[in-house]
């Protein structure tokens, strides 16, 4: 197993783990809040995750383009490089605008369909986080193949 395969794994590894505790731990915990609150929380997630995710998203799918084009033709790598595109797809056309949206809110008076918001988020994040799991997926197969 190459450094790159090795960087590829670990990179979506930690791509796959924010989604999955994100969608899973820090969503359900964040409805559970009053509506304030929720919202100064979701904003200061929004804050943090829009400098942190990218750079583990674009280091991820460079290196696993780059151990696809080392390694040769691999159908899972190139999988795995089609669910990263999946994944910012959803995440560019998706939960990036309504995110933009929700950092502009006043937390004390939101507009009247940010619930509405919330939910559309939350169904476009499961897709950002399935993609993300079945990168991880491909890719640590493809290692140990």
């Amino acid at each position: 197993m190459d450094i790159l395969t090795i960087l590829s794994v670990v990179v979506v590894g930690l791509l796959a783990g924010e989604e999955v505790a994100v969608r899973w731990a820090v969503h359900p915990a964040l409805v559970a809040l009053d509506d304030a609150t929720q919202l100064r929380a979701r904003q200061a997630l929004i804050r943090t995750l829009r400098v942190l995710v990218p750079v583990i998203y674009f280091a991820g799918l460079a290196a696993t383009i780059a151990d696809l084009v080392v390694g040769g033709p691999d159908g899972l790598r190139l999988a795995a490089v089609v669910a990263l595109v999946v994944w910012a797809g959803a995440t560019f056309g998706g939960t990036v605008i309504i995110n933009s949206a929700v950092i502009a809110w006043d937390p004390d008076a939101p507009p009247a369909n940010w619930r509405g918001l919330v939910v559309r988020w939350a169904r476009i994040d499961v897709v950002r986080s399935s993609a993300a799991v079945v990168a991880l997926v491909l890719v640590a197969v493809a290692a140990v193949l």
